[in-house]
């Protein structure tokens, strides 16, 4: 007997999706984006970066490994809701203190199940992201008509300055490192020989616990502050986060900052929106990229040393590379569609990439770049 569909996935097209519902009830409307990762669904939904976007999981097995705090890379999940081929799993894992579906409905945060997920992905790559509302409704009662309008209603992310929703309000020390077995993460009482003052954009957990590993004193400031605030902390190194939305919106109060920074004899370290953030300071473009790329998997080439890193991303918009200015060099491209995802500047210490060097699915070939970071530092001194 079949049972009756609880959720509805409608597209701004027209198309519609009937599943079973999870977690929280409601009705929302997003970016929908979809995620090869075959782990890490817990940080995902928490990555600030996933701001007004739903993530269809191309992976079928989500929610197998539960749900433990210490994964959450913010305090609550921030990506909107998610689209799963199976309905989620009972864990089976050690570290689990709680299972996804109950997770999922005390944070408000919606799912739906029993989804050709495989159909859907090719969808959104075809056709790019498209809008989309989601609903979860345990009597199956959906207003399709209203929810293709209000998709078809919906601005999306383009000129959408999300940064200053999910970034801190007021300024805060990190000292947390990175998880060690048998399960705790580090944390040193010794002073951090490097100053650093990071942008916090939506940044995430662990990205600041490398930062710490690394051996830097990190001071995190919300995503309006200004140079002068910076400063005021005698910085030794800048630190540029990651985030979500349009960084030409963001870039709107971010840029003239960074460019004040840019007149000093610091090193600057960008990831992701962070990224796009100094590209953009120094005079490059960005664009809105069709599908974004969203996973764990994704290959890219450092064009100065041809190694090539399996890496984590999670962007929608991309630095165009034929807009970088003299003095400017790109450092690392995709090896899916040749798109920008690393620059440097050729006479100081400023670099970023797009990608995600403090996340380890499996590998954890990206790490360096934290220790460039802490090198830089070091040599200014």
């Amino acid at each position: 007997m079949a049972h009756k569909p609880t959720a509805c996935l409608a597209l701004a097209d027209g198309t519609v999706f009937y599943g079973q519902g999870f977690g929280a009830t409601g009705e929302v409307v997003a970016e929908l984006v979809f995620n090869t990762a075959m782990t890490g669904y817990q940080e995902i939904m928490t990555d600030p970066s996933y701001a007004s976007q739903i993530v269809t999981f191309t992976f079928p097995h989500v929610g197998n490994t539960g749900v433990t705090e210490q994964d959450d890379e913010a305090p609550e999940p921030v990506a909107s809701g998610i689209v799963v081929k199976w309905d989620p799993t009972e864990p089976s894992n050690w570290r689990a203190n709680s299972n996804l579906v109950e997770w999922m409905e005390k944070r408000g945060r919606i799912g739906i199940g029993g989804i050709d997920t495989r159909r859907l992905t090719r969808a959104i790559r075809q056709q790019g992201s498209p809008h989309v509302v989601l609903s979860h409704d345990p009597e199956g009662n959906f207003d399709i008509a209203k929810m293709v309008a209000k998709a078809r209603d919906w601005k999306g992310l383009v000129g959408l300055d999300l940064a200053k929703e999910v970034s801190c309000t007021q300024s805060y020390r990190w000292d947390e490192g990175l998880w060690a077995w048998p399960g705790e993460f580090g944390k040193s009482e010794e002073q951090k020989p490097f100053r650093v003052v990071a942008l916090d954009y939506g940044a995430k957990r662990n990205i600041l616990r490398s930062l710490a590993q690394s051996g830097a004193e990190v001071t995190v400031l919300p995503a309006t502050a200004t140079a002068e605030d910076v400063l005021a902390h005698d910085p030794e190194g800048v630190f540029l986060s990651n985030g979500p939305g349009d960084p030409a919106a963001t870039g709107a109060y971010a840029v003239p900052m960074i460019q004040e920074l840019l007149k000093k004899d610091l090193p600057i370290f960008g990831i992701c929106l962070g990224h796009q953030m100094l590209a953009l300071a120094l005079g490059a473009k960005t664009v809105k990229m069709g599908h974004g790329h969203h996973g764990a998997n994704h290959p890219v080439r450092d064009v100065e040393t041809g190694k090539v890193e399996i890496t984590s991303m999670n962007h929608g918009f991309a630095v165009d590379a034929q807009t970088l200015p003299e003095g400017v060099i790109e450092t690392h491209v995709s090896l899916f569609d040749g798109s920008n995802c690393g620059l440097r500047m050729t006479d100081r210490p400023v670099f970023s990439v797009q990608y995600h060097p403090e996340a380890s699915p499996g590998p954890q070939d990206s790490a360096y770049l934290f220790d460039r970071f802490a090198e830089a530092m070091r040599t200014r001194r």
